[in-house]
């Protein structure tokens, strides 16, 4: 199952870092500053959607699927069997 997300920010000033691994791992860290929380919401139940005073975060997420991560023990669920679950 693959998770869809991307990332508006109303300026490139909101960016604090975008780092892209030259390593075998491919890694790609991006963060940066949506600002006060304004809103959350769901969208058509497909996707979250994080509306800070600074710009919007978006992720393919089921409406189902969240509930079930909000509603369990530890906050959070592991869709595959063999994925370690970091604390």
């Amino acid at each position: 199952m693959s998770c869809v997300f991307s990332v508006e920010l109303s300026s490139k000033k909101k960016v604090r870092s975008i780092s892209i691994s030259d390593e075998a791992h491919d890694r790609v860290l991006f963060e940066g500053d949506l600002g006060k929380l304004l809103e959350l919401s769901m969208i058509n139940s497909s996707a979250m959607e994080v509306r800070g005073e600074h710009g919007v975060l978006r992720m393919e997420i089921s409406e189902d699927l969240l509930l079930k991560v909000l509603s369990s023990p530890g906050r959070e669920l592991s869709l595959c069997s063999g994925v370690e679950q970091k604390k």
